[in-house]
């Protein structure tokens, strides 16, 4: 018998099925970023941590970054993850500019084509890029990338060809440095 949560979970996944269609795919040119932004989430209790870093691109010098607090609004639940990372992720864009964003988190790498990267990018209608340390089961190899030690994936507004050539010159230590920074700013509030 499915329980009332389980069938709220089907619907979700259809709906994914359905935005993914909307997710665009385009070149984006290495001289059409001169910023680019990192977010990560990171959880203590009940309470999510959003970071923000903004660097210049493409030598990565920082040049502000934000950190906010907001309560946990969903639990944790694999290929799931948009609904608990939007919100703070959300809230630490706010009022921010810059050309091209990377989320920690898959893009089109994931079992519905539809992760966490593409929903901010329709939400933000922004270039995105879904930047994870580990590719979900059930995802094709055609969908992400392996740069460094990080599996690139297409968020929105930007193709698979161009978001590679973005991320190379942004590893550090095999991954990107700004969300290297973003993850260390959400768990510690410094960099």
């Amino acid at each position: 018998m499915i329980n009332e949560f389980d069938e709220k979970l089907r619907k979700i996944e259809r709906i994914q099925e359905k935005l993914a269609l909307r997710v665009e795919e385009r070149p984006l040119r290495p001289e059409e970023v001169k910023t680019v932004a990192a977010v990560d989430v990171s959880y203590r209790g009940d309470t999510a941590r959003g970071a923000f870093v903004l660097c210049s691109y493409p030598d990565c010098e920082v040049l502000r970054t934000k950190v906010v607090e907001t309560e946990v609004s969903f639990p944790y639940i694999p290929t799931f993850f948009f609904l608990r990372e939007t919100r703070p992720i959300l809230l630490a864009l706010r009022g921010e500019e810059f050309d091209l964003l990377l989320v920690e988190g898959h893009g089109k790498a994931h079992p519905r084509g539809y992760g966490l990267a593409c929903h901010i990018g329709l939400l933000i209608e922004r270039p995105v890029i879904g930047v994870a340390k580990r590719p979900l089961k059930g995802v094709a190899e055609k969908d992400f990338r392996k740069v460094g030690k990080a599996y690139v994936s297409v968020g929105h507004l930007v193709d698979l060809e161009s978001a590679v050539r973005l991320i190379e010159p942004l590893l550090e230590g095999g991954y990107p440095k700004p969300l290297r920074l973003a993850d260390r700013l959400s768990k510690r509030g410094g960099l």
